[in-house]
């Protein structure tokens, strides 16, 4: 009910917002600049997990980290839950479920960190129109390789948690996201990662309130994607606010 009150006031004219949640750099970076530009005032987070696992979809974030991550942000989180490989039709159904719960409280935007997919945007942009939503991606357009490196320049620090194995060696996944992996890139290989070349989780950056501490449980190949299975650590004296590995297998 607290939630519901504040999105219906509006502080300061500003419309609100919910934003579509990976755990990853462009979904995090998207928070960060509509917060720094004051457009919009995104009050919740809303993640498609795996129904059988709790697992968040495509990344294959343990829900415990994601449950810690999104503390860290300071907005609640809505899962929707999926099968694993869900058709358009069951996607549609269950996210149309959630999203309609906040379009009824008021809600008519959706935040996304796509960067220049432009099918992806025109599904986006169609699937939302019929709830009579609509879709904001403050990200759109921009050069990668300027946007990856000022990610890094705002202080974001992510993990690299599954890369596509046609595209980028096993032994990537659980490296750092960091000036060394974007540099070490193969030539059509994008710096974000946008064509699905590999995915991140964020552990700290202007977005997180306080570090997500983690450390790297495995490291397994299937079906052409080499994924990091990632655990939350407890951060020692000497080490708070940094994520590092405790073993990786490749």
């Amino acid at each position: 009910m607290g939630d519901e009150s504040r999105w219906s006031r509006n502080a300061g004219g500003i419309p609100p917002a919910i934003l579509s949640w990976s755990t990853g750099k462009d979904a995090a970076f998207a928070l960060h600049r509509i917060r720094q530009e004051g457009s919009y005032d995104v009050v919740a987070l809303v993640t498609c997990v795996v129904d059988r696992t709790g697992r968040v979809a495509t990344h294959d974030i343990r829900g415990e980290l994601l449950t810690r991550q999104a503390a860290s942000v300071g907005l609640p989180l809505t899962r929707v839950a999926l099968p694993r490989s869900p058709s358009n039709v069951e996607y549609e159904k269950a996210m149309g479920t959630a999203l309609r719960k906040f379009r009824a409280r008021g809600i008519r935007h959706v935040v996304f960190g796509d960067l220049f997919l432009e099918d992806i945007r025109r599904y986006r942009e169609r699937e939302l129109a019929e709830l009579s939503m609509e879709c904001v991606f403050p990200l759109w357009g921009q050069n990668t390789q300027r946007l990856a490196r000022e990610m890094l320049r705002s202080g974001l620090q992510a993990r690299v948690v599954s890369v596509d194995t046609r595209r980028l060696p096993a032994s990537r996944a659980s490296r750092p996201f960091d000036e060394r992996w974007i540099a070490e890139l193969p030539p059509g290989v994008d710096p974000c990662g946008e064509n699905g070349e590999f995915h991140t989780f964020v552990t700290a950056g202007p977005m997180l309130r306080r570090p997500v501490p983690i450390r790297v449980e495995s490291v397994s190949v299937r079906d052409g994607v080499a994924t990091a299975d990632l655990r939350s650590a407890r951060p020692s004296c000497s080490d708070r606010g940094v994520d590092r590995p405790t073993r990786d297998k490749t």
